[in-house]
């Protein structure tokens, strides 16, 4: 993974919160310089207003010409409806805006995640990556939104108001130098301190998030061990923690509105008194008086709408960080600038492969060496914890080899592309999953334009046939999320037939045959043999009966092969392989 700055350092955070906005704002030039075209004439109409109303004033209803105060007025209704129709079309394309960057940057959020490795998916972990994919993108998209509507207005209306206000009169004007000065710093001293809570406060989603999904997904475990009570303290923890932090920052802006207000009301009452005098001495008009108390209240207010910004920059500006952590991750396992394609098929090579995982002391793996050729079947058994599985995952590229090579098809898949890598295996996982859905279009994850009848027989190499022919809907029963409303066979099945039905050239099954019976297993493993003729098919397994008639076996011990041979072979001359046969024979005569 790419290197990332702490989350403490102001530069580097300003630096990805522009590059993110410069990055997904770039396609959508056109609609910004029509907002930013708008919010100029709103700006420019809004500091006219009090000019006119000043003017009728002075020179309409001090005089009593009502004709010139209907001619002004008229004036004033006009730049009214202009400003009306600019703010509604400055809104639209704003709000179009703002959703269509939220839309872009989860998409590219998603595509970054689906080039993880395991490593980067573990490195930021699950729970942190559903956070920032939709709560961090909501918080930079409603910064957006409302940085288009007032980021452009709010300073032109603070310096306008400021000039237009030096205009009506410079000496009252220095009640300026005293008021902005000390909103300025009030504003400053409470967005300082709430970045950090803000930071604090995605952290802390992610942890009642991570708890929330432990309790859901071991809701059997928790049950089974009467745990309730100690998953509902660790949310409880969890909550309470977000919850308080959450507080301190609630608490903090509940004091800047009346904060604001006081000053904003304070500058009002010395405006009154020190231009009353004025007015009173006859050294500036009344009207005058009035527009600059208007032009005080739109300079405050301009203040007040970037203090809006400022609530939000801290949390959006960590948010930024978070979403910009993901997507300037480069991934350990990367395409080759000059990818191989194979010709032909070369079956499956395990040559010399050694590896370990990141900051580990010890490989998992070492000098593991075997081939698997087409139409031959290999098992590969061991002790818990020997590394079968960690072998597996290198096969489809989940994890990179340390040292050695994995060869598919003859061919190092380091040197092809994933997609190519993929597209010529079968995967069975450990765990079976199934996605939401039907049970056809869960086949049809392992072939798109598979049709009716492949589908069908697919089903019937898995031993899942009979099963989905019993269900009303067929091929299109509904199959919930993980498949949790099927059994566990159930799921290990259609798990193999989404594997078949690709006809791959590689087959590979980590422990896949675990949830079955002992009838079924026999009946797979006759339908999968003649199915599988003419790929290379590796199987790991716990239970020695699934593969005792591998065309060979090889047995791993810490990480390392101890043996390789067919299973006659191998209980003659392998001490590992005969410890684990002869304990599977005690424990099935125990049970039986």
């Amino acid at each position: 993974m790419s290197s990332r700055a702490g989350p403490g350092a102001p530069g580097s955070t300003v630096a990805r919160v522009l590059d993110l906005l410069r990055r997904f704002l770039r396609p959508y030039s056109g609609p910004l310089t029509i907002v930013g075209v708008l919010l100029v004439v709103q700006a420019v109409g809004n500091l006219y207003l009090p000019e006119l109303n000043a003017d009728i004033i002075n020179n309409g209803v001090v005089t009593g010409d009502v004709g010139y105060i209907a001619r002004v007025g008229g004036a004033m209704l006009a730049v009214t409806l202009v400003l009306g129709v600019a703010a509604i079309v400055a809104v639209y394309y704003s709000a179009r805006t703002s959703m269509a960057f939220g839309r872009d940057v989860r998409g590219a959020m998603f595509r970054s995640v689906q080039r993880f490795s395991l490593r980067e998916m573990n490195a930021f972990g699950a729970p942190s990556l559903i956070t920032r994919t939709t709560n961090d993108v909501q918080q930079v998209q409603m910064f957006l939104i409302m940085a288009l509507t007032i980021m452009i207005s709010a300073p032109i209306m603070a310096v306008g108001g400021v000039i237009m206000a030096l205009r009506q009169d410079l000496v009252l004007s220095r009640l300026l130098l005293v008021v902005v000065p000390i909103m300025g710093v009030f504003i400053g001293l409470v967005v300082t301190r709430a970045l950090p809570l803000f930071r604090a406060t995605q952290r802390k989603i992610d942890a009642v998030n991570r708890v929330l999904r432990e309790q859901l997904a071991g809701v059997r475990v928790v049950r089974a061990f009467v745990r309730e009570k100690h998953e509902q303290q660790r949310f409880d923890e969890a909550n309470t923690d977000l919850t308080e932090t959450m507080l301190r920052v609630t608490r903090l802006f509940a004091l800047m509105m009346p904060g604001l207000m006081l000053i904003m009301n304070l500058s009002g009452v010395a405006i009154l008194w020190f231009g009353g005098q004025r007015v009173g001495a006859g050294e500036m008009p009344i009207g005058n008086l009035t527009a600059f108390l208007t032009y005080l209240m739109q300079i405050l207010m301009a203040v007040m709408m970037a203090t809006m910004m400022f609530v939000m920059v801290p949390r959006a500006a960590a948010s930024s960080e978070r979403i910009a952590a993901v997507l300037a991750v480069e991934p350990e396992i990367s395409e080759p600038a000059e990818p191989v394609v194979p010709t032909g098929r070369g079956g499956l090579e395990f040559h010399d492969v050694g590896f370990r995982y990141p900051g580990a002391e010890e490989p998992v793996l070492g000098g593991v060496s075997f081939t698997v050729e087409p139409g031959q079947t290999v098992a590969v058994v061991g002790s818990t914890g020997s590394g079968k599985s960690t072998l597996v995952t290198l096969v489809p590229r989940l994890y990179d080899v340390s040292t050695g090579a994995v060869l598919v098809d003859g061919v190092d898949v380091r040197a092809m592309r994933r997609a190519d890598v993929w597209a010529r295996i079968g995967f069975v996982p450990q765990k079976a999953f199934l996605f939401s859905g039907t049970v056809a279009s869960n086949l049809r994850v392992g072939k798109p334009d598979a049709t009716e009848a492949q589908m069908w027989h697919a089903l019937q190499v898995a031993q899942a046939a009979d099963f989905v022919r019993s269900l009303p809907e067929g091929l299109q029963a509904p199959i919930d999320q993980g498949g949790t409303n099927v059994s566990g066979g159930q799921r290990q099945r259609l798990s193999i037939a989404r594997a078949v039905i690709r006809r791959p050239d590689v087959y590979v099954f980590d422990d896949s045959f675990s949830a079955l019976d002992y009838a079924t297993d026999a009946r797979l493993r006759a339908a999968l043999a003649r199915e599988t003729q003419d790929a290379a098919v590796l199987v790991v397994a716990q239970r020695v009966s699934t593969i005792m008639h591998a065309d060979r076996i090889v047995v791993l011990d810490g990480g390392r092969v101890v043996g390789i041979g067919t299973h006659a072979q191998l209980m003659a001359d392998c001490e590992t392989y005969r410890e684990i046969v002869e304990s599977q024979i005690t424990e099935d005569e125990a049970v039986a």
